[in-house]
């Protein structure tokens, strides 16, 4: 289950994120199509991004799933891309500013 506050890191890549909103649902969060890991676990050795999971993810970048339940951030960059349960997170749209007319 994901908590607010999380660290965790790719299994496949140098992707490292927060998680910033955990949802109340239990919830796996994937890159490259494997399991993040916390910062402290060791990764398993020779696996490589899944087909369909390689557009990789950007620093300082927020993630949402298609709700906007969960939220993560990265803070540090790599090849694979995140997904929830196997569906893509999609990067998330800056708020518009007010007008200053």
């Amino acid at each position: 289950m994901l908590k607010t506050g999380a660290r965790l890191r790719s299994q496949v890549c140098t992707t490292q994120v927060i998680v910033v909103r955990a949802g109340s649902h239990d919830v796996a969060l994937q890159c490259g199509g494997y399991l993040m890991l916390e910062l402290s676990e060791t990764p398993a050795e020779g696996l490589t991004a899944t087909e369909g999971f390689t557009e990789g993810t950007a620093i300082g970048k927020r993630y949402v799933n298609a709700d906007g339940t969960v939220e993560v951030l990265a803070t540090k960059a790599g090849a694979g891309s995140l997904a929830l349960d196997g569906t893509a997170l999609t990067l998330k749209a800056a708020k518009p500013l007010p007008s200053s007319d």
